[in-house]
């Protein structure tokens, strides 16, 4: 079977370098003309095998390739990732992870790593920037080369730079080291340091990602017939074409005149009207941008103009067949992939919503890996259908809407109070929020309760701190376990002294006191030397209705707490 070029994704935190080592690649590549520079794609750029080993020179002049070059997607980032998707995962067959390597991981390099995890993509990371290191002297060329030509402070300085890189994907479950200190490329992921600016590490960026493809990836290379398999990365107007769509083919082959099968919530069946793709750059002058073919091999990216191709969304799986008779099958497979991604259910769970399929693909793995149920996974923005909905839903905290890369509608924003929503373009930022949320509802929830109910409490009085003797009683006093609040009433062995009126900490009135806390208490009814003495130990007052309370209540109480009601309980003889 023949091989197609591996898709690549690159990835990575916002100005960190992604578009510029992008640029780098496509440089480099139309530098070597005499290898055949690159071929432009809608949506990607195709770097041949010849340009690249035009490249790397001595890095892969004598290996035997069979993989016929790369096709990196244009649009760098985590949306164009989880924008083109295949079944289970990203159309991505590798990734670049781009890191500035003097400022090291940041929130979407923890986002990227994330979505590279979940999807179980290879990657590299591209430790750019180096010649932001003190003393760098740049060189055009391979890291090797330049790297050698560093002073000593340089190049450890660079050495810690990258250790720390090495750190922190440890941090994150990866072993990693630099790509010519590695032994097992199958279980250490390579860290190549580059500079997008002039070049530097490119030869051996290219290399690495050659060699993990012919090492790794050949079988799942492999195109496997006829039909054709794709991702939609846009849909756009164009003018003299009408609506069209963005296509990047991941296996087999699209000819004008094929049926093409959209998935979708309901699948769009259509028929292939045009194929285009952009002109070479040495016509770019003509009239028309983009040149029309018959058909297009994977692994590809074009434009695609069809009837009937409004309602399509970026990410929706697309089939293209050559007859009529395949196109139940397909669209019954396309049926049951996206019903794995959009789904509801009759379980208690939070609702989350996406701008893709990918990415709410994306949203469900890591959500379901935190233990958070799913009621119902839908592409679009929040309506207020939605809110409705889910304020319904039983579970406290699931009551709750995740909104990635979507708005939230005004109607549904003004019902905003009845239901909690995370809204952002950070997955791992919303599940960071929604579990400090959680936390906090907890103790409110807590709270509310054991309101009205009263803690077990005890306390001694100090010695030397009796501040008036009565009316009321003002002692200093420690809190020996639970808590103490106004208003509760205190017995010693089984008698009432009196009613707390205030507990003061450092001359403040504070509304309760715990275990190890010193403060000083007001006491009605109390009179101290009258049945109450210093070094005395109180409890809190508790009737048989209010112990039974506590008893309910126990998995929220501290331990304690616990442990003071165990005590009074043995003193009321029950």
């Amino acid at each position: 079977m023949p091989i197609r070029q591996p898709i690549v994704s690159v990835l990575g935190h916002v100005d960190h370098g992604k578009t510029s080592l992008l640029d780098r690649i496509r440089t480099s590549s139309v530098a070597a003309k005499e290898a055949g520079g690159i071929t432009q794609h809608i949506g990607a750029t195709e770097v041949p095998l010849s340009t690249i080993k035009e490249i790397c020179a001595s890095l892969l002049r004598e290996q035997q390739i069979k993989i016929p070059g790369l096709l990196f997607i244009d649009t760098p980032g985590h949306e164009a990732f989880t924008t083109l998707r295949r079944r289970g995962g990203s159309i991505a067959d590798l990734a670049v992870l781009v890191v500035d390597v003097t400022e090291g991981f940041q929130p979407q390099t923890i986002e990227s790593l994330t979505f590279l995890r979940e999807f179980r993509v290879p990657f590299i990371v591209a430790a750019n920037k180096i010649d932001k290191v003190r003393g760098w002297v740049r060189h055009a060329g391979t890291f090797a080369d330049s790297y050698k030509k560093q002073n000593k402070e340089t190049r450890e300085l660079l050495d810690n730079k990258i250790y720390e890189l090495m750190g922190q994907l440890s941090e994150h479950g990866f072993v990693a080291d630099r790509y010519d200190r590695i032994s097992d490329f199958r279980s250490t992921v390579i860290i190549v340091p580059v500079c997008a600016a002039n070049g530097e590490g490119v030869p051996e960026l290219m290399a690495m990602l050659i060699g993990l493809a012919q090492q790794f990836l050949t079988q799942k290379l492999e195109i496997k017939g006829d039909i054709g398999a794709g991702s939609v990365l846009e849909i756009k107007e164009v003018k003299g074409l009408g609506t069209t769509i963005d296509v990047i083919l991941y296996d087999g082959v699209a000819r004008k005149g094929d049926f093409l099968v959209i998935g979708g919530e309901t699948p769009i069946v259509t028929t292939v009207k045009g194929i285009f793709k952009p002109r070479p750059l040495a016509e770019m002058r003509v009239e028309r941008q983009f040149a029309p073919v018959d058909e297009i091999i994977a692994a590809a990216g074009s434009k695609m103009v069809a009837p009937n191709l409004e309602g399509v969304i970026p990410g929706s799986p697309i089939r293209v067949v050559p007859h009529k008779s395949d196109v139940d099958a397909a669209v019954r497979e396309l049926k049951r992939e996206v019903e794995t991604v959009t789904f509801e259910s009759s379980n208690d769970g939070v609702l989350v919503k996406a701008d893709t399929l990918g990415a709410l693909e994306a949203m469900i793995k890591i959500i379901t890996s935190k233990g958070i149920a799913i009621r119902k996974a839908r592409i679009g923005p929040v309506s207020r259908t939605d809110v409705m909905e889910q304020r319904g839903v039983a579970e406290p905290y699931n009551v709750v809407i995740f909104a990635f890369n979507v708005p939230v509608a005004p109607e549904a924003e003004a019902l905003r109070e009845s239901v909690h929503i995370f809204a952002g373009n950070v997955i791992y930022r919303l599940i960071e929020d929604y579990v400090a949320w959680t936390h906090t509802r907890k103790e409110e929830l807590k709270l509310a309760r054991l309101e009205g109910v009263v803690r077990p409490g005890k306390i001694r009085l100090l010695p030397g701190m009796v501040f008036h003797a009565a009316k009321p009683a003002i002692v200093g006093v420690e809190v020996l376990g639970g808590l103490i609040k106004p208003g509760y009433s205190l017995v010693k062995e089984g008698r009432i002294v009196g009613r707390l009126l205030q507990v003061q900490h450092e001359g403040a009135n504070v509304q309760e006191a715990k275990t190890g806390d010193r403060v000083a208490v007001s006491i009605e009814g109390a009179t101290v030397g009258r049945g109450l003495e210093e070094r005395d130990v109180l409890y809190t007052l508790q009737s048989k209705e209010n112990v039974k309370k506590l008893e309910e209540l126990k998995d929220l109480l501290t331990r304690d707490e616990i442990d003071v009601l165990e005590e009074i309980k043995g003193l009321m003889g029950g």
